[in-house]
């Protein structure tokens, strides 16, 4: 059974599926990595769902605000194992499940277009491919996404 919890980035398994993630991208951004990694910090963040199997840490995403009426889908992951099991996208309903319950109107996110298994989870899951924003504007690796909450 699949257990979802609301925190923040202080929790400890998030910080640990953080540096699975890390070293994932660091994999296959190459040379973009440094770039990435400087817009992906993640201390403060006050909107983090880690979700677990058998009470292990398995996949996780948090949000943070990003304008008035949206946020920011960040740090997604589930771990190699336990992908196929519809942890990322539990993971993404929890988070705009929040930010609906926030009363914010959108979610925004950024991924790599080196990444087409989560192209595909954003697409399965309702998000619409937009000009890339903000920092990802002149970034050819990226491809951005929003979805009305």
């Amino acid at each position: 059974m699949i257990k979802i919890i609301r925190t923040d980035s202080d929790n400890p398994d998030f910080a640990g599926l953080v540096k699975l993630l890390d070293a994932y991208l660091a994999e296959i951004d190459g040379s973009d990595h440094i770039f990435y990694a400087q817009l992906n910090k993640t201390d403060k963040i006050k909107h983090v769902v880690v979700a677990y199997e058998q009470d292990l840490p398995m996949g996780c995403g948090a949000m943070r605000e990003y304008g008035a009426n949206m946020m920011e889908v960040k740090r997604m992951y589930t771990s190699p194992d336990s992908r196929g099991k519809g942890i990322a996208t539990r993971v993404l309903a929890e988070l705009e499940r929040w930010a609906a319950e926030l009363s914010y109107e959108k979610c925004i996110l950024e991924t790599g277009k080196r990444q087409p298994e989560a192209i595909g989870l954003y697409k399965k899951n309702g998000y619409q491919t937009i000009s890339n924003y903000g920092q990802y504007t002149a970034m050819e690796n990226s491809v951005c996404f929003e979805k009305e909450l």
